[in-house]
This record gives C-alpha cells, structure tokens and sequence, in this order.
C-alpha cells in the first residue's frame, strides 16, 4: 500500500507546509468562488433558491420546536425525523429513474409547488389552533415524498446550468445558499416563533416557494433528447444500481456519506431538547444552535467555492471525515451556549468539507444517461439513513440523555474515518 504524499514530512527538493499554505491562498480567489454565476440560468436559481431557502430554514426550525411543544418528548423528535424519511425508501431510487427520463425542471416544478402548499396548510391548522401531533407526522411524511423525487432531480439539474467544469464550483454555490440560509433563517424563525409564533413561520415559507417557482419558469435550457430504446423503469433502475456496484470509487463515497447521514447529521433532529434540557434555554437557543451550524457549514461552501478548479478534493474530503467527529463529540462535552455554537460551527464546517466534495466526486465519475440515477442512489442513501439516525438518537437520547447519544454517532464516525483512510487510499488521491 503506497503512502500518500500528504502524509510524509517535508524532504529536500519538496516543498514544505509553508509552502503549501502559500500555494493554497494563491489558488482561494473570490472571483473563482463565483464563476458559476456567470451563466445566466444558474444565477435565477442561485437567486430564487436563496429566498425559497431562507423560509425552509424557518419552517424547519419552527416545525422542530412546535412538536417539542405540543409532545414533550425528544422520542417524538426523532419519531417525526424517521416518518419524513420513509418516503426516501419507497420513491427515491424510483426517483432517480424520472430525474431521467423527464425534464428535470419539470420535475422541480411540481415538487416546489406541493411544499408550497403545504407550508399554508401546515400555517392554517396552527392559526386555527387546530395543530395535534398526528398531523405533524402526516405533513411530514407528504413532504418527504416530494423531498424524495426533488432531491435527484435538483443534484443532476447542475448540469443543465452550467459547463462541467463549473459544476464543483456550481455545487459549492449551492451548498453556500443553503447554508447562508441555515444561517439566518432558523435564527429568524426562533425569534418569530417566540415573539409571533410558528404559523407566521410557516406563512413565510410558503411565500418564499414564489421566488424559486419563478426561477424556474424563467430559465431558458437546450432541449434534452429521449433516450432510444428506453427500457423498463426497473430495468433502467437495475442498471443504475449495477454502475454503482461495479465503481469502487463510487461505492467507497456512498458508504462514506451514509455514516454521515447516520451519525453526524441526525443528531440536529434533538435540537429542541438539547436547546431546553443541556443548554436551558428555549426556541431562540435552538434558532441560535440551528444558524451557528448553519455559518460553518457556509464558510465551508465559500472555501470551496474559492478555490476554484482545484485538484485536491480528496484529500480535503478526507480531511473533514476526521474533522466532523471530532467537532460533535466536542459539542456533545460542552454545557456553555457560547462554546456550544462554537464547536457546532465547526461541525457545520466539517460536514460540508464531506457532503460537497462527495458529491462533486460522485458526478464527476458519473455518465451523463445514468446521472439522475446515480445521483438516485446517493440521496437515497444519504435520506435513507437519516430517518433511522433520527429516530435512534431520539430514542437514545430519552434513555441515556442527549449526550451520551452524540457520543456514540460521534465515535462511530470516527471509526469509518478511519477505516476509509487506512483501507482506501485512493480516496484520498482524487483531484
């Protein structure tokens, strides 16, 4: 087994830390961290998804705090967590299968405008006072079946905005809009809630879907042709799985976002409790919690972003593999709200490093016909997981207290860093 390079002390004739810092801080330029916004399509979807996102934010920390409100029970918390992801096991790979075979905007069309909806019915049943715990988990198993046929549809809709080589930078922006919405919006959705309460969260959201809606219909994309001879819709899904299987580089990423989506992003679900339980404080606490990891994982998209067409994303991935556990269990030892946001930061920070750079390296390896369902395959396991994380943090979190559950997602992904660095190598070297 080669060492890699990255590992080794400096030697003569190579250059030292030093001079790989300075050659990194040559190659960060603000100019490259938004070259995806030169192409017209992708700066109406920058723009519109920015605004839809900044009320999703809302909606989601609001939605967390109002089920902690009404039940009481981070098992609840957790419960909600695993019914909105059961829908990513019956539809998401099926999903993958659409996302290439009709027109991905059109499929964006019509997911967008069903979240939209139910942003206002969720909002009406809260005015009214109407709102029970079983309505929760109603709403959202609907939204996690129109979350589990956009989300393939919108990771291999990158393409059709911008040229391959912007599409790393194309999905840095992405990330960087999500998170500077993770940054702000559960922040104003904690103050609102406590001051206004959570209808007027939901309320917000659903104006916001407008803007994204908008977008879309604006856009002016080439006509994608049919594929000839299309097959069956399981027979093009078995053919999906099979590019999967058969890639080993592919393979190794999936497994790797999986352990995160188990252990290193569940755990937010317990925001609510942690907020009111470890930390004593209420619904701004939790807003706070939400947008400090919100501006980590922001700063992580920037640095991507900036480094342009860069030719280490695999080194840099691994290094967040080590760095996300790291932050968590550190965050599940501190009882100080300051310290708190600081080492959710950092999470934030790492889980990006992760979650970018892998998908970056999933499409770069992926065939354009089959990129809808590879990309299928990656959100169904990265959703799919989610929901059993949830629900085992939520339950662990009732047995064994908060932090000893975070501890334990925390230790597992340590593990898996590990193995992945020790086992696969290769990872590691990709450009």
């Amino acid at each position: 087994m080669s060492q890699d390079p990255v590992l080794l002390p400096p030697l003569a004739g190579r250059p030292g830390l030093l001079d790989r810092l300075s050659g990194l801080r040559r190659r960060m330029s603000w100019r490259q961290a938004f070259a995806a916004l030169r192409h017209p399509n992708y700066r109406l979807w920058f723009w519109g998804q920015i605004v839809s996102l900044f009320g999703t934010w809302m909606e989601s920390t609001a939605f967390g705090f109002l089920v902690f409100d009404l039940t009481g029970s981070p098992a609840y918390l957790g419960l909600v967590g695993f019914v909105a992801g059961v829908p990513t096991w019956l539809f998401m790979l099926y999903a993958g299968v659409i996302a290439d075979r009709v027109p991905r905007r059109t499929v964006l069309l019509g997911t967008q405008s069903v979240m939209m909806t139910l942003s206002f019915v969720t909002a009406g049943l809260t005015f009214l006072h109407w709102i029970r715990p079983w309505h929760v988990l109603v709403l959202a198993f609907i939204l996690g079946t129109a979350n589990a046929f956009e989300a393939p549809a919108r990771q291999s809709f990158v393409l059709e905005m911008v040229p391959f080589e912007d599409m790393t930078n194309a999905i840095a922006l992405n990330s960087a809009m999500f998170n500077t919405a993770m940054a702000v919006g559960p922040m104003a959705g904690g103050l609102i809630y406590a001051f206004a309460g959570p209808a007027w969260c939901f309320t917000v959201n659903g104006l916001s879907f407008v803007a994204v809606i908008a977008a879309l219909k604006r856009m002016r994309l080439e006509t994608r042709a049919p594929r000839p001879g299309r097959a069956s819709a399981l027979a093009d899904l078995g053919e999906g799985l099979r590019y999967v299987a058969a890639h080993p580089l592919i393979r190794t990423i999936i497994g790797l976002i999986g352990t995160v989506s188990l252990f290193g992003v569940s755990f937010v679900t317990i925001f609510p409790a942690w907020a009111v339980k470890v930390l004593h404080g209420d619904a701004r606490t939790n807003g706070f919690l939400q947008s400090a990891r919100g501006l980590g994982a922001l700063a992580a998209a920037l640095l991507i972003a900036s480094l342009g067409r860069f030719r280490f994303r695999g080194r840099l991935l691994t290094l967040g593999s080590f760095l996300l556990p790291v932050m968590v269990a550190a965050f599940a030892l501190s009882r100080r709200t300051p310290l708190s946001l600081v080492l959710i930061f950092g999470a934030g920070l790492a889980s990006i490093l992760v979650m970018n750079l892998s998908n970056a390296l999933v499409q770069t390896h992926s065939p354009d016909g089959l990129r809808g369902r590879i990309m299928g395959v990656y959100t169904f396991v990265f959703f799919g997981l989610m929901p059993l994380g949830a629900l085992a943090v939520g339950f662990a979190a009732e047995r064994l207290g908060p932090a000893a559950a975070v501890l334990m997602g925390a230790g597992a992904m340590f593990g898996a860093a590990t193995a992945l660095a020790v086992l696969i190598p290769a990872l590691r070297r990709q450009p």
